[in-house]
């Protein structure tokens, strides 16, 4: 589109932006009572998961790596935006030996057929196991192949290799999948292709992640992914498991997957633009705290407040660009890359707005302006995953007293790659959420391939072959 005319910020624009950063500022206060709502839904989600917005599935994982164990084991890992398929070798000692292959799930599967969807992973599966005969995967001669699929939505689990879907999440919304099991489901896009391996476990990706964690460290204690979407995990005491399912485990603990992206409240300090943003998506009303902060919303909420601004205050003169109008055009990893221009006229936010809004010409003033757009949004968001990780703490008990190191794994490309959120959260939760102490002995920590490793793990500690 044509150049746009640089003009001073103007005084309505101002106050509208104003307006804005009032909104969307979430007080410590708030966001410590946010925490206490978050924890009464997890407990109310342990009794009766149909009476809590988070609905705190069972994994069937009671009982997590202790990093001496061995053998060669494989995971699937179908995350919000990419597929993985991997090689572990477990060699005991806490290392591994890892050979792992990503691709990006292509948009049309995702909003296809179930079986289309199974099928394209069946064939990336067949892609990585004949590489073996390249040497590249090696495989173990008089042994069937087994693998833990991480698969991050929400299941209903009565066993650890079987799980039916409850609804997608993200922008997955693959039909005729509603209530089927999903281990099924792989095991017969993987026999059709004549692929030999055995599905030995099912995990959520916050699971996979937890289990992971502990493979390298004893003291992870529960897991959070902050990336497409939003969750976490966390090991409880078998007897606050109040709802049925099954015999209680001999360890006395089971793995919780919180779901804790659905978490909704009137607490939640929703603007107009969360309530559009919601009654566009296919899952309109549900994953609520889930579309206020993570990686597949923040840049279409950045994205909706330029729009405004444009629209009702001239942000970018006389005209609304087109491109502007269209929805998810502006993705998070985009907002990341504005958010940290340092240099001194902001180049890199004026190449951004050429190339992917197809706006040129923007005064410095205004890009300014743009940065501070991508800051209040992120900050909201950053802040509200402190409040959620201060939920699963008190769950813990590791809120008040801690005597030794609590760490929580974390994982998920918006945490690792967006420095400002990631740096905005962390400041959060110990400098105004945590007491001194007790924040000096809680630990966010990242482990590389975590959910990965361990399925890898949780399938090695379900196998058929020992």
């Amino acid at each position: 589109m044509g150049d746009i005319v640089n003009v001073n910020v103007g005084e309505n624009l101002m106050e509208m932006v104003k307006k804005i950063e009032e909104e969307f500022w979430v007080p410590a206060e708030l966001l410590k009572q946010l925490a206490d709502d978050m924890e009464l839904m997890m407990r109310k989600g342990l009794e009766d998961e149909h009476s809590s917005s988070i609905k705190m599935l069972v994994s069937y994982v009671d009982s997590l790596p202790s990093g001496d164990e061995e053998g060669c084991f494989y995971a699937l890992d179908l995350g919000g935006t990419n597929l993985r398929v991997m090689q572990v070798k477990l060699q005991g000692n806490r290392t591994i030996d890892l050979k792992a292959e990503s691709y990006m799930v292509p948009p049309k599967m995702k909003v296809g057929t179930l079986h289309e969807l199974f099928d394209y992973i069946a064939e990336r599966v067949s892609h990585v196991f004949e590489t073996e005969e390249n040497h590249d995967f090696e495989d173990v001669p008089g042994k069937r192949r087994e693998l833990g699929f991480t698969f991050s939505f929400p299941v209903h689990q009565t066993r650890i290799n079987s799980g039916t879907l409850l609804n997608w999440t993200k922008d997955y919304n693959a039909q005729d999948a509603i209530g089927k099991d999903m281990v099924e489901e792989l095991t017969k896009a993987l026999e059709k292709r004549a692929i030999d391996v055995n599905v030995t476990a099912l995990l959520n990706d916050t699971v996979g992640t937890l289990a992971g964690g502990r493979f390298y460290d004893n003291n992870v204690v529960a897991a959070v992914i902050l990336g497409t979407g939003m969750n976490a995990a966390y090991v409880e005491q078998s007897e606050n498991i109040v709802k049925p399912y099954g015999i209680p485990p001999k360890s006395g603990q089971m793995v919780i997957n919180t779901e804790w992206g659905n978490f909704n409240s009137s607490l939640l300090p929703l603007t107009d633009y969360d309530r559009a943003l919601d009654n566009d998506t296919p899952n309109r009303h549900k994953q609520i705290l889930e579309k206020m902060l993570s990686g597949r919303y923040l840049g279409e909420i950045v994205r909706r407040i330029l729009q405004r601004l444009a629209e009702d205050a001239a942000l970018f003169g006389d005209i609304v660009p087109p491109r502007l109008c269209q929805h998810y055009v502006l993705g998070t990893e985009i907002v990341s890359v504005m958010h940290s221009d340092k240099s001194t006229d902001l180049n890199v936010v004026g190449k951004c707005l050429d190339e992917v809004l197809e706006i040129t010409n923007v005064s410095l003033d205004k890009k300014q302006l743009i940065v501070k757009i991508c800051d209040i949004v992120a900050t909201r968001g950053a802040r509200l995953a402190a409040a959620a990780i201060l939920a699963i703490l008190k769950r813990l008990g590791k809120d008040k007293t801690n005597k030794g190191e609590t760490v929580v794994a974390i994982d998920g490309s918006l945490f690792a790659k967006y420095t400002e959120f990631k740096s905005c959260l962390q400041k959060t939760l110990t400098e105004e959420l945590l007491d001194e102490e007790v924040s000096k002995m809680v630990v966010l920590r990242q482990f590389k391939d975590a959910s990965g490793i361990g399925a890898a793990v949780v399938a090695a500690s379900h196998s058929i072959n020992t």
